[in-house]
Formats: structure tokens, C-alpha cells, sequence
């Protein structure tokens, strides 16, 4: 029994890795702004994470949010980070380095698991995970463009893995306790209620200017909010923090992948060396987590 609940966790990691992974692609063509599209994403997702949460019932969840007020508040503010900086990333650099840089969260995890809870990591999980941050040099070739607009892309990566890694450690510890279909109704709300004022105040594009645009939007929302981040969460509940964040390291090759297909950037062979690399990283650091 635990072992099939360990199997169908890692099945909605990888998943729900693939939703997500799409989202840079909707981001790209958006036509509202970036924080603005980070809104429309968590809002419009809103009633279909009521409808799942209110299913189990209203007191439960409201019993789930007072006991656990500070967490909820945590994991929605931590969103708001991730969405806002990230979405500011896609659009200054590439979907590839934009995703690349924002699934450098493993690092921060481990780190933060290391220094604050004092779990060391066992060697074989770091050597998988240095494996795998190695593939996603080979990823993109090495080759980060230093205009003054992907540098601050580039930075913004690195900013959004931080609040990524912040999220995915608060949203562990609240499985914990609470159903994902709390967090996740929760948690966007909070999401929601601080993304409207910064995408008003931002004075960016705040409305889709075509039905075409509204589609990108709505498909925005049901993919990557409701289908990505709700099989993360549940993964995130039966598998160790380190070990979810190494296997989201996923995402950064399929992104690629669709935005080659799609978007017509490049990929190079030494890219796709470094997308097997990261495979092969994710299941050593895998079988070193086993083992813990």
C-alpha cells in the first residue's frame, strides 16, 4: 500500500511538472502584463478550487484555515512571489532559462532543510542533484545572453526559485495536516486578494484586448493552477520535500521542448544532452532519498 501511494505520488509530481511547465508558453502570449496575467491565473482557477475544496464540506476548511491561518498566509504570499517574479522573467528572457532558473528551488530547499531543520542530505542525493543542476547548464548551452534585459530576466529566475523553495517547504508541512483541496482554495484566495492591488497599481495591460485573449488566460488557469499546482501539492504530501523539488526539475525540458515546437526557439543538441542529464540526476537523487 505505501509503496503504490509512493508510485502514484511521483506519477502526479511528473504531472503536474508537465502542467505546469506549459504556463511559460501562455505567459509568453499573454496579453495582459505579467503580474496582471499572474491575477487572471489564480483568479479565474478560483471556482473549480472552492467547488473541490467545498465538497468535503465548509467547516471543515474553515476549521482548516483558523488552525492554520499563518501557513495558509505563508503558502499564498510565497505564490504571489513566484507568479509575479516569474512571470516578469519569461518575458525578459527565454522560456528555457526563465524555467530553468526558477526550478533551481532544490538548492534553496536543501539548503534551508540543512540550516534550519539540520537535515543533512545523504551524499547520494547530492550526487544526483548536482548531476542534474549540471544537465541544466547543458540545457541551455551555457550561454545566458548578458543584455540588460535578459540579465535581469536571469536574475529574476534565480528570485523566483527562492520563493518557489518557500512555497513547496510551507505547502509540505501543511499537508501534513490539512487536504490539498485546502491549501490550494485557500492559498489562492490569499494569492488573489494580493496580486489584484499590485497588477492595478502596476498600470501594465490589466484586461485581454480579444476573445483569443481571454482563452490563453482561462487555459492558463485550469492547466497550470488547477491541474499543475494541485497534483504538485498532492505529491508534495507523500514525497520529501527534496526529493518533489528535484523531480520538478522536469519541467525546465519539457518547457524547452514546447517552446521550441511552438515558439521557435532553438534547441541545440548539447540542450538535449543536458535534458537527459537531468533525468538521469532526478533518478539518482531519487534513489538516494529511498534511502533515507
Amino acid at each position: 500500500m505505501r509503496g503504490d501511494r509512493h508510485a502514484l505520488a511521483l506519477i502526479a509530481l511528473f504531472a503536474g511538472a508537465t502542467a505546469i511547465a506549459s504556463s511559460a508558453l501562455f505567459v509568453k502570449v499573454s496579453e495582459t502584463g505579467p503580474v496582471s496575467t499572474a491575477f487572471w491565473r489564480v483568479f479565474l482557477a478560483l471556482p473549480l478550487l472552492w467547488a473541490w475544496a467545498l465538497a468535503g464540506g465548509w467547516k471543515l476548511h474553515a476549521r482548516n484555515y483558523r488552525g492554520r491561518r499563518g501557513l495558509m498566509w505563508g503558502a499564498g504570499l510565497f505564490f504571489v512571489g513566484d507568479l509575479a517574479v516569474w512571470h516578469w522573467s519569461i518575458l525578459l528572457t527565454s522560456v528555457a532559462n526563465a524555467t530553468l532558473l526558477a526550478n533551481l528551488a532544490p538548492i534553496f530547499v536543501t539548503l534551508a532543510a540543512w540550516l534550519i531543520f539540520r537535515q543533512a542530505p545523504a551524499g547520494v542525493f547530492l550526487t544526483g542533484l548536482v548531476f542534474a543542476l549540471a544537465g541544466m547548464a547543458l540545457l541551455i548551452g551555457g550561454d545566458f545572453e548578458l543584455t540588460r534585459g535578459a540579465l535581469l530576466g536571469n536574475i529574476l529566475g534565480v528570485v523566483t526559485a527562492m520563493f518557489y523553495a518557500g512555497y513547496q517547504m510551507v505547502v509540505t508541512r501543511l499537508r501534513a495536516e490539512v487536504s490539498t483541496a485546502s491549501i490550494m482554495a485557500w492559498s489562492s484566495a490569499i494569492t488573489t486578494v494580493v496580486l489584484l492591488p499590485l497588477a492595478l497599481a502596476s498600470g501594465e495591460q490589466f484586461l485581454p484586448v480579444s476573445s483569443m485573449g481571454w482563452i490563453k488566460l482561462f487555459g492558463l488557469a485550469l492547466i497550470s493552477q488547477v491541474a499543475g499546482q494541485s497534483l504538485i501539492a498532492y505529491a508534495m504530501a507523500h514525497l520529501p520535500a527534496t526529493l518533489s523539488s528535484v523531480g520538478l526539475l522536469l519541467q525546465p525540458v519539457i518547457a524547452a521542448l514546447l517552446a521550441a515546437a511552438l515558439l521557435g526557439e532553438a534547441m541545440y543538441a548539447l540542450q538535449i544532452v543536458g535534458g537527459v542529464m537531468m533525468l538521469i540526476g532526478i533518478g539518482i537523487a531519487h534513489q538516494g532519498q529511498r534511502r533515507l
